[in-house]
């Protein structure tokens, strides 16, 4: 019988591997207690659904910003010592605030602008951080691989983070982001353990051709119908999903009713419902196609926003927020697997952070809309805009996603990921 382990991360996945979800999974846990003590921080200094909206934008704007730049640096530099750097730098950022906070000078606008800052660091440390695992990893691996890393983001940063956070921000406000802090500067030194990454060789990408990186790598996107297509699908439903997750904390503490630990259980439940999507994510990608698994998972996403819009009692809030979490733990690995698989290891740093641009600015737009449309029409609102939007976009792409998920990978399983 194979110990616990050997389950959680394969020994046929290496040592570097262990170290990455080590690092992964105690970043997540300090992420996690942001995530639902950001919003409560931000809600206890201002009732505008606009500014406590513009609390998670500020931290993804920076995607818009910098995200193309900081792929093009993942794909030319030491991927693994970026993300070191990266990691360090939101930890003295998270310092800074604690500071206003210890001392009683914090107001909204540093918060916001604390989340900014954070958010530049996180697209470096994301930009870098999504690139290693194809190096560390076989092609036919990548699945397991990121079903392990997804499972983390699950425990520690839906599941075990959110409560810890709306727990600690109650003793006092500054202390979950003290707590984050040290998960952080821990994540640093894990990943600090895995073996130099070496700078993948550009040379075969563009034979005879030395363009501009960024450029490069969205020619090559434009020219692969198959992950330019995910890109868009991914942008949409972000628009659709964020709008009404950007008041999230609104939604569940007035038109629910519920507390500040009520609205980090919503986050809880999720983690729940992504458990059930761990244990059977190995059963699912053997016996039911990629193409079918997405279209499912699509069409469950535009059912969640028609069940949040009609609720009205709590209860039924946590049993959505649960099959939520089973669905969309599946599409975010299979999304990302069949993304790996179709690019190329030297442009793994720049499709990335096309697909994270795409991804945050989805979310930029929807929050901003669904602060908007709630300060107009209501807290309901924004999930009648995300049942509407999604379920458009879910019919005007249903053909497109076979052929996604259909497309032949770029890597044969024979590769040496060691090399790219």
């Amino acid at each position: 019988m194979p110990s616990l382990g050997e389950i959680v991360a394969p020994r046929r996945l290496g040592r570097d591997f262990r170290w990455l979800l080590a690092s992964s999974w105690t970043s997540n846990i300090g992420d996690g207690i942001a995530l639902s003590a950001a919003p409560l921080l931000i809600a206890s200094m201002t009732t505008s659904p606009l500014l406590v909206a513009a609390g998670a934008m500020m931290q993804f704007l920076p995607w818009l910003l910098f995200g193309l730049f900081a792929g093009s640096v993942a794909d030319h530099h030491d991927r693994r010592r970026m993300v070191m750097i990266a990691n360090a730098s939101r930890a003295v950022v998270v310092a800074g605030l604690v500071a206003f906070l210890v001392t009683g000078h914090a107001t909204v606008w540093i918060v916001l602008a604390t989340a900014f800052l954070y958010g530049t660091a996180e697209v470096f440390a994301d930009s870098a951080g999504s690139t290693l695992l194809p190096m560390l990893v076989r092609p036919g691996d990548l699945g397991i691989g990121n079903a392990r890393l997804q499972a983390g983001y699950l425990v520690a940063n839906q599941l075990g983070g959110p409560p810890l956070g709306a727990f600690l921000f109650a003793i006092g406000s500054f202390w979950p982001f003290l707590v984050q802090i040290l998960c952080v500067a821990m994540a640093v030194v894990l990943i600090s353990r895995i073996a130099r990454t070496p700078v993948p060789d550009h040379g075969d990408v563009e034979p005879g051709v030395k363009p501009h990186p960024i450029r490069e790598g969205l020619r090559w996107l434009r020219h692969n119908a198959p992950v330019r297509t995910l890109v868009v699908i991914i942008l949409v439903f972000n628009i659709t999903w964020a709008a009404p997750w950007g008041i999230l904390v609104l939604y569940a503490t007035e038109h629910l009713g519920m507390g500040a630990v009520g609205y980090g259980a919503l986050t809880t439940a999720s983690a729940l419902g992504g458990l059930v999507g761990v244990a059977s994510f190995g059963w699912l990608e053997k016996h039911i196609s990629f193409a079918t698994l997405m279209r499912v998972c699509l069409t469950l996403e535009v059912l969640m926003h028609l069940a949040f819009a009609l609720t009205t009692h709590a209860v039924v809030a946590f049993v959505i927020m649960f099959g939520f979490g089973a669905y969309a733990f599946v599409w975010g690995t299979i999304s990302t697997t069949v993304r790996q698989r179709l690019v190329p290891l030297p442009l793994q740093g720049r499709i990335s952070s096309v697909n994270m641009v795409g991804i945050f600015a989805g979310l930029v737009i929807g929050q901003f809309l669904g602060g908007l449309i709630a300060q107009t029409w209501g807290l309901t609102a924004p999930w009648w805009f995300a049942f509407g939007g999604s379920a458009v976009t879910l019919i005007v792409m249903w053909r497109s996603i076979a052929h996604i998920a259909a497309a032949k990978p770029v890597l044969a399983d024979d590769q040496d990921v060691k090399e790219p």
